[in-house]
Order: structure tokens, then C-alpha cells, then sequence
């Protein structure tokens, strides 16, 4: 994990696409995004101010989230993409397979989607490119969450995450909603919400929460430094209140509750107690009564990176009952997920080729993707989530480095 980065101006306004020029191209996979709810606008979803300064750019037409006929849904998720605008060539290659093979109706960039190393806001541009256009290639529906690193290049380039959000939305088949509000405002970070996926009878059968965990503590907090502690971020109670809130208000609408995934980058702290079966113990025996407690399956190469505050969001999680699991990344050689009291905890292991990965000839054997298997018709609707590995598809697993030139950004970009 890297050292904090300071924060940065916005990035320069960009132009857009045309309501026309976005309005074509639909095809079988057109979907359309719901924009986040807040609690007290369930019912109409509303749009957030853009942040002071934030780049401002075209919209496509809005798009649903629907399961198939057959009453099914599958969600790709892809984490720490990780890279500069000229990305590990091997991490498009993976992602275009799992896509082409799994057939997903929806994709998430769980954060890290990029990282350090662009000097400008084109090179920045081209980063974030380059990890959207296996979706864009092939029409899926996708959205993204933020990371610790997405930020990394912002003192350079002068984009920040509000810039980025606004970018990534103004992708065809981008389905972000624009930032959540809570009663007071806009609530913590940037691209905070939730996308309903509409039933064969048209009515909500299916949620998603999309959560931007930070990036890193502050130097101080109540004159205080953080020695000794983990470093990185927390979700904030703004953002549990949110999530309550809109989760109570989604079940008084359709009259009961939605039964989703949470997505968020920096794991809570549930995911160690969950691996040991122990808030304090860190032994063999801790992890093998852990293991057979909460059906752990998958590797853990590397402790748990939360931050030094333990969010309560687990706790409003268990509290409502419809979070059937949370995934994270943040980790990349930890590719674990165990039930956790109910709520499956999980990591998706890692996508990207440019970041670390296991020591020596075994640098890229976990770089991967997780899938989730839908079916309206089961209890709980989520039947199912499994891990796909890039040597399962031939990729060059060499621990090297292959990038490639960024590829070209889309007209008006």
C-alpha cells in the first residue's frame, strides 16, 4: 500500500458528447442506471450538485438494470485495475476474457481503478479509459467505486475524484449514479449509491451499494497521530446513516426488503475477526475454529488493511437484513469469503497486472475476477459467487511487465 497522497485542484472542464451522439447504439444489453436514493427521495431520484469546480460533462441516456427472462442476473467484479495510462497489457487481456466467457450483465470496478503516474489530465484520461472499454466494447453495463489510489495522480494532473466520477459517467454504458445526499448535504466521498435491478414483473428483485471507503487517515485527529494504527480510511457515519436510511426507505416503497451486495474497497474490520473466530486471537487454532464457523474458502496472503476505526457499518448491515455479502479489494493476494453471521464477507482478489501480487514466479497467480450469480426465484436471490483466474484462460503469468500504449479515447473525450 502507498503513502498517502495530499489532495489536489479540480481538473479543467471537458466537453461531452451530445445528447445525440450518446443516444444511439442501443442494443440487446441497453440498460439504464437507477440514481442513487437518498432516504428522503427514494421514490424520485435526484441529482447532486456537482462538487466545486468538478468537470462537467455529457450524459447517455439512463439505462436499467434488469434480470433476463429467465429470472437470472450474473455481476462481474473487477479490483485494483491499478495503473497508469499505459496499463500491463495482460490486465485488458483478463478482463475481455472473463467477460467474453461469463457473459455478465453487469460489471463493478470495486477501486484502484487507476494510480500514480500520470503528469496530466489526458494522462489521466487515457488510464481510466483504457480499464472501461472491455465493458464499453461489448456493451455491459458498468460502475465504478473509488479507492485509495484513484486519487495518487491528482496532484499532478489536477483531477480529482469529483472530475473522475463525471468522467466515468459519461461513458455509454456507465451506470453511477450521481453522488448520494443525506438531509445535510452530500454525504461522504465522492460516487456514493445504489443501483435497483428490476424483476421479471418489472419491480425491484435486486440492490446494489456502491461506497467509496477513502483513502487515508489524516495526519491528526484530536491533536492525535495514528502510530501504531492502520492508515487507511473508513466509511464515515454519514455514510451508515445513508445506507440505514435508504435501505428502511427502499423497504416501506415495495414492501419488503431488497436483498443486495455491498461494494466497497477498504475491508471492515469483520474480515480479520471473521478469518481468526476472534477479535484478539491471531493463531492456527483461531483460524482453523474460524474457518469451520463461517465456511471460509480462498487464500489470505496478507493481513486485512482496514483503518484505525471500526465503522459500525457491519453492524447496521446485520441490523437490516437485506446485505446478503460485502466485497471488497484493496488486499490483492487475499481472495477469501466466508459467512460472517449471516452476510457473506469477501475479497475478489486482484485484476491488475501492474500492481504487487504474490513474491517471485508466483508475482500473478491470484490476479482475477469475481462472479455473482443472480436468480430471482431463490431464497435470498444470490445463489452463488466464484473466483476466475487468469491462468485459466492462458494469460502470460510471467512476473514481468508488459504495457502498451493507451488506447484511444473516445471523440469528445
Amino acid at each position: 500500500m502507498s503513502e498517502q497522497t495530499p489532495g489536489a485542484t479540480p481538473s479543467e472542464i471537458i466537453p461531452g458528447e451530445t445528447a445525440e451522439s450518446q443516444a444511439g447504439g442501443v442494443d440487446r444489453r441497453t440498460f439504464l442506471s437507477l440514481s442513487s436514493l437518498g432516504a428522503a427521495t427514494v421514490a424520485t431520484a435526484g441529482v447532486a450538485a456537482p462538487a466545486s469546480g468538478a468537470t462537467l460533462l455529457g450524459r447517455h441516456p439512463q439505462r436499467s438494470l434488469r434480470f433476463g427472462r429467465d429470472g437470472k442476473f450474473k455481476i462481474v467484479q473487477f479490483n485494483d485495475t491499478q495503473d497508469d495510462e499505459k496499463i500491463d497489457r495482460r490486465t485488458l487481456e483478463l478482463m475481455r476474457a472473463v467477460l467474453d466467457d461469463e457473459r455478465p450483465d453487469f460489471v463493478v470496478l470495486n477501486g484502484d481503478n487507476i494510480t500514480g503516474g500520470c503528469d496530466t489530465a489526458l494522462e489521466m484520461h487515457q488510464a481510466m479509459n483504457n480499464v472501461v472499454q472491455p465493458m464499453e466494447e461489448r456493451a455491459v453495463p458498468w460502475a465504478i467505486t473509488f479507492g485509495n489510489h484513484d486519487e495518487d495522480s491528482t496532484p499532478d494532473s489536477g483531477v480529482d475524484e469529483a472530475d473522475m466520477l463525471a468522467f466515468y459517467r459519461s461513458y455509454r454504458y456507465n451506470v453511477n449514479g450521481p453522488t448520494a445526499r443525506g438531509a445535510d448535504g452530500p454525504i461522504t466521498g465522492q460516487g456514493n449509491s445504489n443501483l435497483l435491478i428490476e424483476g421479471t414483473n418489472g419491480r425491484p428483485a435486486f440492490n446494489l451499494w456502491l461506497l467509496d471507503s477513502g483513502r487515508y487517515a489524516p495526519d491528526l485527529l484530536a491533536g492525535q497521530d495514528f502510530e501504531g494504527y492502520p492508515t487507511w480510511d473508513w466509511l464515515r457515519m454519514d455514510q451508515v446513516k445513508w445506507y440505514y436510511d435508504t435501505s428502511v426507505q427502499l423497504e416501506r416503497q415495495f414492501g419488503h426488503a431488497v436483498p443486495s451486495l455491498m461494494f466497497i474497497h477498504i475491508p471492515l474490520w469483520e474480515y480479520r475477526f471473521m478469518w481468526f473466530g476472534s477479535v484478539d486471537g491471531r493463531s492456527d487454532a483461531d483460524h482453523e475454529r474460524g474457518r469451520a464457523r463461517h465456511r471460509i474458502e480462498g487464500e489470505r496472503n496478507e493481513e486485512e488493511c482496514p483503518g484505525p476505526f471500526n465503522s459500525g457499518m457491519f453492524s447496521a448491515i446485520q441490523h437490516r437484513g437485506d446485505v446478503r455479502g460485502v466485497f471488497c479489494g484493496h488486499d490483492h493476494v487475499n481472495t477469501y469469503v466466508g459467512d460472517y453471521y449471516g452476510v457473506q464477507l469477501g475479497y475478489a482478489g486482484n485484476t491488475g497486472f501492474g500492481t504487487y501480487g504474490l513474491d517471485g514466479a508466483e508475482r500473478n497467480r491470484l490476479r482475477g475476477a469475481r462472479v455473482y450469480d443472480l436468480d430471482e426465484s431463490a431464497d435470498g436471490v444470490l445463489t452463488g459467487t466464484r473466483m476466475r483466474f487468469a491462468g485459466e484462460y492462458g494469460i502470460d503469468l510471467t512476473a514481468n511487465d508488459q504495457w502498451m500504449e493507451p488506447l484511444p479515447l473516445p471523440e469528445g473525450r
